[in-house]
């Protein structure tokens, strides 16, 4: 009889491992996250339509509308993706 192997396996992350994300997000550096680098974020974490989730994420967490998330704004980012339930997948 065959065992069943899934393909990935979906893992719940706490604050701090997103923080973790988000960051390692920050290719170029600069402190904070372009919508780019929110969308490969976004894309890592799974989420079915990335270019959505980073105009809402951007509507949450992007307090002085400069079009990025600035460290001072990581935390209502990841609060935002805490609430959607977000997780990676392996």
């Amino acid at each position: 009889m065959p065992l069943y192997v899934p393909k990935s396996i979906n893992i719940t992350l706490n604050e701090g491992q997103l923080k973790a994300i988000f960051k390692e997000h920050d290719t170029n550096g600069d402190g904070r996250l372009s919508k780019e680098e929110l969308w490969k974020a976004f894309q890592k974490l799974d989420s079915r339509n990335p270019g959505w989730r980073v105009r809402r994420s951007l509507h949450h967490a992007d307090s002085n509308g400069d079009g990025y998330i600035g460290l001072d704004e990581l935390e209502e980012l990841v609060k935002y993706a805490v609430n959607q339930g977000y997780c990676v997948v392996n």
